[in-house]
Formats: structure tokens, sequence, C-alpha cells
């Protein structure tokens, strides 16, 4: 039977506190998957934040139980229906209510949403679509919503990346860099991060600390768009920053669901703010953020920000994931 990170209900009896859910190794039977017109062999998946939350037991993310964790996967096509996609295919997937409702990636075998599937495409190897994941995919989708709105920067006014050393930031640097914009990477960690995001491509390093506290409903504009992953305050202090008509996607929520900010912004100064769902987004959406991923990712510099580990240490990496103790991506390598 297929090997998969299962999570389970940690039951009623919990102590207050407490995991709500557990996740550990089991075998799954392949029966149990689900229905689907696509089952795919996974070779890898990775750990995002959404992911590491699972794996931790957090609740807010898995809303059904037993269900195989995993919000990526990258295999191979062993069984097919769908006249989209064939036997020995490459493909991929991310979001499509993978390790909320859906058995994920994070198990030898899956059963993805046909219409979420994105063929591999040729410049990346599966382990790189991997180390890209969830977090690439996202932050190809909120670059893209940038380049819709016909953004430009400049030194004085640069396009901001919060939570620049995660995930989706990290890759938002690479490709806003790639582009050609001036980007500022927000950080709370300079010292310590400063060199890792100017390798990425930033050309300024901002200190966390100067949007972390609420400033006034609009203030000196810095910023002629903005990516952001953080919410709260670094948000409400981003769109108070934003020039006229500027463009702030919001992909995340890493540091609060809350959005402490007037209308100002928006009502004096047009600015737009775009909210990115990487969960359903539709196939053209996908095939897109892919193609720009394919295009423009630095496969060397992707490499340098990426470890992998093995299925049984998952659950490990995405503590540490949470705890601040790493940065970059992390790439689970299903079969080891």
């Amino acid at each position: 039977m297929p090997r998969s990170i299962v999570v389970r209900a940690a039951g009623e009896h919990s102590a207050p506190g407490a995991p709500v859910n557990t996740a550990g190794i089991e075998d799954f039977p392949a029966s149990d998957l689900g229905e689907g017109p696509v089952t795919v062999e996974v070779n890898y998946s990775s750990i995002n934040y959404k992911d590491a939350l699972v794996l931790t037991g957090r609740p807010g993310v898995v809303r059904t139980t037993p269900l195989i964790a995993g919000i990526d996967l990258v295999g191979t096509v062993v069984e097919s229906s769908s006249p989209r996609w064939h036997r020995g295919q490459q493909v991929l997937a991310n979001g499509a209510g993978m390790s909320e409702t859906r058995h994920g990636g994070l198990g030898a075998l899956a059963r993805p949403p046909a219409e979420a599937l994105v063929a591999l495409p040729g410049e990346l190897t599966a382990r790189q679509a991997a180390a890209l994941g969830t977090a690439g995919y996202t932050a190809a989708l909120s670059v893209l919503r940038i380049a819709q709105a016909g953004v430009e920067s400049s030194r004085d006014e640069p396009i901001l990346v919060t939570g620049a050393t995660g995930g989706v930031g990290s890759v938002a640097v690479m490709l806003l860099s790639a582009l050609g914009h001036h980007v500022a990477a927000l950080t709370g960690r300079v010292d310590e991060f400063s060199d890792y995001l100017i390798g990425l491509g930033a050309a300024q390093i901002v200190d966390r600390q100067e949007l972390g506290t609420l400033g006034r409903p609009l203030q000196k504009q810095r910023w002629a768009g903005v990516v952001d992953t953080v919410g709260g305050t670094v948000l409400a202090n981003a769109l108070a920053q934003t020039r006229y008509q500027g463009t702030v996607t919001a992909c995340g929520l890493a540091a609060s669901t809350d959005l402490p900010a007037t209308v100002m912004p928006f009502i004096l100064r047009a600015v737009t703010l775009a909210g990115i769902d990487s969960v359903q987004a539709p196939y053209a959406a996908r095939q897109a953020a892919w193609a720009l991923l394919a295009e423009r990712v630095d496969v060397g510099a992707l490499e340098a920000l990426t470890r992998t580990v093995a299925l049984g240490e998952a659950v490990e990496a995405s503590a540490q994931l949470l705890g601040g103790q790493s940065h970059g991506r992390i790439v689970v390598d299903v079969s080891a």
C-alpha cells in the first residue's frame, strides 16, 4: 500500500491547547483515495506555510479526517480517463483543496482534480517544480497581477515584497528582479538575510520594524506596488505608503488575518488591493503562472535556496519552518 503522511483527529480527550490533529506515516490504501479520472504516482511534494500548519496539528486548514497531507505534488500519470492527460505524462498540481478536503501530495499515489493539473514545463525538473510549489506558483500569480496593472518601478519607488525570506517572498523577489523591477525586500532579520535577498535580486533591504507599528491612514508614498505575504499591520502600512494608482497584492497571513486600515488609500490615491487565490485558480491562470516560472526563475538560485527532506522528516521540517528556523524552500522526496 502507498506510504503517505496521514492526518487524523487528535480526539475529543486531547488536552486544551494541544494539537487538534496528528500526522504520521501510514500505509494508506489506494482504494481510499477517492474518485477521479487521473491517478498520479507522486515523486515530490513540498512544505509551505499551510503544510506546516497541517503537519504540526494546527487548526484551520484540514476540514475532514483522515486525510493525506500535502498541497503540492509533482509526479507521473499512471492512469487516466481524462482526454487531456495520458499515462506517462509528467504533471504537477497545487492547491485545489488538497490537504483541506481532498487527499494531497504527501503520499505515493494521488488523485488530484484533472482541471488542477498542469504539464511539467520542459525547462524544469520534477524536483525544481516541487521546490517552487505553491509558494512559487502563488508568487507568480502575484507578479502577473502586478504586471497586468502596468506597474512600473524605480529606485525611488520600488516594488515592496514583504515576508521576503519565505517561500512566496523569495520567489517573488526573484521574478520581479528578472522582469527588470527595482525590488525592496522586507525582513525582520536584516543582518542575517540581507546577502541572501540581494543574491535573489533585491536592490533594497527594508527592516520590518519600519512597517511594524501602525501609522497614519496616508503616509509618504514609497512603493510602486507591493507583494504582501503577511497581512496585519505590515499590509496596512504598505497600503498607506503605496503611490497613486499603485497595486498591492495580498496572498498570505503569516503575521495576521487582520487588516487595520482605512479606505483612504483607495479613494484618495486610487490604490488597488488585489487578492490572490492559489487554491481555486482556473486552469488558464495556473498555466500562465507556471509559464512565467519556467521562463524567468533562475534555477541555480532556486537550488541554492532549496533543501530536500525524506517523507519521514517532513513533520520535523514543518516545526522548524513555523519556528523560524528555516527559510527558502523545502522539497519532500516522497519515495525516500
